[in-house]
């Protein structure tokens, strides 16, 4: 059984929450809180699997309670937001930061017709980070800490010039993600493609919270703009990117690819046709395959491809495939991808 404590302030949605999870075989509710210093304290009475946790509560917010929490007695955290106001979702994208592990949208009342889709996502990510034994963090780097071992020429087979860097991450990826643009070097010379897996509405958040904490610029792409170098450019809810040779974005509709509608598989193989080996791929943490197939036709085009390492990856899914299929050629924690991209651009701090 994977025992879950419940943390919600409202009675009413901690009622729910419990017979969502409850009504998985699997899955047994140990405990319940309404603010963050029960959490804490049911945290190291009850020792459960799975923490889920509100952030807006009374007298101990869910940012502060998973950050005491993880510096005492570290169990996966999975946020439940209700808000999906651009300024309060940056407060949970901090509590990732501080060191939960996922996050998903509070579910409505069991009359709303997103209710069952919400339910199964809820039931899917507890289960999912259940097998989480040890949680990491990874911080960005302060300023200056992170400088290229060598000058970079010797990690690209054969070529030179990267004009574009492509992003794939899921769950786990928001921080990854944070970290990696804050460790870029100013005045970094090529666009930032990105797919992140991410619930529906949270979107804008994401990118205003990478906005105002890595200092690059970050945007939720748009169909027809050309990426800049140093930007930083985030694939819509419910949409596949693809970029054209000119550095074009493109969108559209489509039905979903892996399972997922942004797809990394998407990106990544427009990237692989359009730049070959002026290009770096990188798959990050995440549940799944996606991107893994085209991250290995990147590295056939003679890109620089790149898969975070399992040590650091919160799911090793989608980087661990790439990694069994020979997709890879370097498998590294994030703030060695970091050190890796500022080499091969020839940037130094």
């Amino acid at each position: 059984m994977i025992r879950v404590l419940v943390v919600e302030d409202s009675p009413v949605v901690r009622d729910l929450l419990v017979y969502i999870l409850g009504s998985d075989p699997e899955i047994e509710v140990v405990a319940t809180a309404g603010d963050g210093f029960q959490a804490i304290e049911l945290a190291q009475k009850e020792h459960p699997d799975v923490i889920t946790m509100d952030v807006h509560m009374p007298r101990l917010d869910g940012i502060e309670a998973v950050r005491r929490i993880m510096a005492t007695n570290p169990i996966p955290t999975v946020i439940i937001s209700a808000s999906l106001d651009p300024g309060e979702v940056g407060d949970t994208f901090r509590a990732l930061e501080a060191g939960a592990v996922a996050v998903c949208e509070k579910p409505q009342g069991i009359t709303h017709p997103l209710y069952h889709a919400q339910a199964r996502k809820i039931v899917q990510i507890v289960k999912m980070v259940s097998e989480i034994k040890v949680v990491r963090r990874w911080k960005p780097p302060s300023s200056g800490a992170c400088r290229p071992a060598q000058d970079g020429k010797e990690w690209l087979p054969g070529t030179s010039k990267i004009e574009l860097v492509a992003i794939g991450a899921s769950t786990g990826g928001p921080p990854v993600l944070c970290g990696i643009l804050a460790g870029l070097t100013r005045g970094f010379p090529a666009p930032i493609l990105i797919v992140q897996h991410i619930a529906p509405g949270f979107l804008p958040g994401l990118v205003g919270w990478l906005t105002s904490t890595t200092g690059v610029p970050v945007e939720i792409a748009c169909d027809a703009k050309i990426a800049q170098p140093g930007h930083a450019y985030v694939a819509p809810d419910g949409v596949h990117m693809e970029v054209q040779r000119s550095c074009r974005i493109r969108l559209e509709g489509r039905a979903p690819v892996n399972g997922m509608c942004p797809s990394v598989s998407v990106l990544f193989r427009s990237v692989a046709e359009a730049f070959d080996r002026s290009a770096v791929g990188v798959l990050l943490t995440g549940m799944g395959r996606d991107g893994a197939d085209e991250l290995l036709m990147m590295k056939n085009k003679g890109a620089l491809t790149i898969a975070q390492d399992k040590e650091s990856s919160v799911i090793h899914g989608m980087p661990g495939e790439a990694i069994k299929l020979g997709a890879a050629r370097h498998v590294l924690p994030p703030d060695k991808i970091v050190d890796l991209l500022n080499a091969c651009t020839g940037r130094k701090q």
